[in-house]
């Protein structure tokens, strides 16, 4: 239960970096609550996961998955380049994530 509420935790992560590209100095009040909600349960699921997995290993998985969601979320909806190498990286950080999964 606690692998499933950090990474429910690590996509509202990426939520709430999606909701600041739009937020415009927090005057944007829709994005805006929307950023503090998901920041909000991001935190708490990652809080909640770390008392029963390792706060390094609940931290970097928390961490690669917002990672790399808000860079998929940049190359599908906002045109940032999905180049070889990028895809490469994201690709080395999940294999990373899998890893520490595996060892914890």
């Amino acid at each position: 239960m606690a692998w499933l509420l950090l990474v429910v935790g690590g996509l509202f992560e990426v939520g709430f970096t999606t909701s600041l590209r739009f937020v415009e100095g927090f005057r944007n009040l829709p994005w805006t609550f929307a950023f503090l909600v998901s920041v909000t349960l991001s935190m708490g699921l990652l809080e909640r996961a770390a008392r029963t997995i390792a706060m390094g290993t609940a931290y970097a998985v928390w961490g690669g998955i917002g990672a790399v969601g808000t860079v998929i979320v940049g190359m599908a909806w906002f045109d940032e380049p999905a180049t070889t190498v990028r895809l490469l990286l994201i690709l080395a950080i999940v294999a990373c994530i899998a890893a520490l999964r595996i060892s914890s």
